[in-house]
């Protein structure tokens, strides 16, 4: 889909499609009147039948209105004042359903008088951008059948001369976090059988060939044994997929500028080993790996727009499968960190993982680390599908992400890391426990990570309940945390 931005009047424009907004009550704003005006009123007239209300996302199509170069008028209803973003992802989602359904190759929407609560020009042209193109993602890879192609290939804004910049940079950024998240959920829905740590190791490869300020390092199991990542190697060894940590250094900032890092979960798929998951639902562990998905994501974004700042991103990325090699329950390893780990459930993989490459980030001397991972069933517990759960030994760094989340529509929410939890994780013969018992079993996770997090201000972002929508026709990945990351990368620049 392509997008443009334009200065001119809506009546006055040739298009398949001209999107105009009517209040509810059928209150017409100024270009919704001027477009009544050179149709001899015909606006006016359809509303006095009583055709629309204006309710947020009601839709009603007019053909061939007299005076308009528009092939096509759709009024969308846009409610009462300013419009709460889900709201206005609502009613930008019913004009895109209904252009979905039509013949024409273009559109063109006359949206800017909308009134988006705490968002300004450049912030509603993302969120709309952003909703229009994410609403387009098909994945039919894997389908004899292919959706019918759409004949919809252009979308038009128009825009004031005095924010059309605005309106020009929100549209870039949401293009860039769309191609992001769509990059984010192909990856997510791929079947775990072709989507492994050698597969994910082969994407970081492509795109480091495909830009010349992002290299990439591949450490394999031999690498892993020499760093001492005994935790790491603990999860993978059940498994005849071998483990792979992927280094991915994006300098796009001086060379003395201290890095950002993200660091991802990447379980393509998830049994529990020998502490194996019920069978029912567990397709879906081939989500395990959206922590990491979705910082390849991000990093898409960030090659796209070519931000001015350096980044690495970390992968670990296993398979976690039952087999008689695998970690036991009960089975202590050592940590690159040094230290021992009593694991006394191998389904509380990820925090293995993810424990050894928070200590290998140390070496990067990062501004700050974020790991992201569908880590815990605790946090959906907590929070449900609509927030991400967020911890972190920084306060500032907390309520940075918290910001981003907010400017994104990608929200996060803070949970306790209190000494407290700390002891949950006491273990009679290692160091530490790999879980917690059942209480506050996100928390806990979050501590164990903490632990090996302590030269560097850090966070963890649990999106077990936001990476992807479980069962039914709609289920499949989401690209959350992209937009939330990104965001947080564009308030560094």
């Amino acid at each position: 889909m392509e997008f443009l931005v334009k200065s001119a009047r809506p009546e006055t424009l040739k298009t398949a499609t001209l999107v105009i907004a009517v209040g509810e009550g059928r209150k017409l704003g100024e270009l919704a009147k001027a477009v009544d005006t050179i149709s001899s009123g015909a606006l006016s007239a359809v509303l006095k039948r009583g055709d629309l209300a204006g309710k947020v996302g009601q839709t009603l199509l007019l053909h061939s209105l007299p005076g308009l170069k528009a092939e096509r008028v759709l009024l969308v209803g846009s409610g009462k004042g300013e419009l709460p973003d889900r709201q206005f992802r609502k009613l930008v989602a019913a004009v895109l359903g209904t252009l979905k359904s039509l013949g024409g190759t273009d559109a063109t929407l006359a949206l800017g008088e909308l009134a988006v609560k705490g968002r300004d020009s450049y912030g509603k042209a993302r969120l709309l951008v952003e909703t229009l193109a994410d609403g387009g993602y098909v994945f039919d890879r894997f389908k004899s059948q292919k959706a019918d192609p759409r004949a919809l290939k252009k979308i038009t804004l128009i825009a004031d001369k005095a924010e059309l910049a605005a309106v020009e940079r929100g549209s870039a950024h949401a293009q860039a976090i769309a191609t992001g998240m769509a990059y984010t959920k192909d990856l997510g829905n791929l079947p775990p059988n072709l989507c492994h740590p050698t597969f994910l190791a082969e994407q970081a490869k492509t795109l480091a060939k495909e830009h010349k300020n992002l290299k990439v390092e591949i450490l394999d199991e031999k690498k892993l044994k020499e760093l001492g990542a005994g935790a790491f190697l603990a999860v993978a060894q059940g498994s005849e997929q071998p483990p792979r940590l992927i280094v991915l250094n994006y300098q796009g900032g001086s060379k003395d500028e201290k890095p950002q890092v993200l660091v991802g979960k990447g379980i393509t798929f998830d049994t529990g080993g020998i502490s194996l998951k019920p069978g029912l639902g567990m397709d879906e562990m081939k989500y395990d790996m959206c922590g990491a998905a979705s910082v390849l994501g991000t990093l898409r974004a960030v090659l796209e727009l070519q931000l001015p700042i350096n980044l690495v991103c970390l992968l670990a990325c296993a398979e976690n499968m039952p087999s008689g090699g695998a970690t036991r329950p009960g089975d202590i390893v050592t940590s690159m960190s040094g230290q021992t780990v009593e694991i006394l459930n191998t389904d509380a993989e990820g925090r293995l993982v993810l424990c050894d490459t928070l200590t290998y980030a140390e070496r990067f001397q990062p501004q700050a680390v974020i790991d992201i991972a569908t880590l815990t069933g605790a946090c959906i517990v907590a929070l449900g599908s609509n927030t991400s759960g967020l911890m972190g030994n920084n306060e500032t760094l907390i309520k940075q992400i918290l910001k981003a989340g907010e400017h994104a529509d990608d929200r996060a929410w803070q949970l306790p890391l209190f000494e407290e939890y700390q002891e949950q994780l006491d273990s009679p013969f290692a160091d530490i426990a790999n879980i917690g018992g059942p209480k506050a079993g996100t928390i806990t996770a979050g501590c164990f990570l903490s632990r090996f997090a302590k030269k560097y201000h850090w966070a963890h972002l649990d999106i077990a309940g936001t990476a992807w929508i479980s069962g039914g026709k709609d289920k499949g990945a989401t690209g959350r945390p992209v937009p939330l990351l990104t965001q947080y990368l564009l308030d560094r620049v």
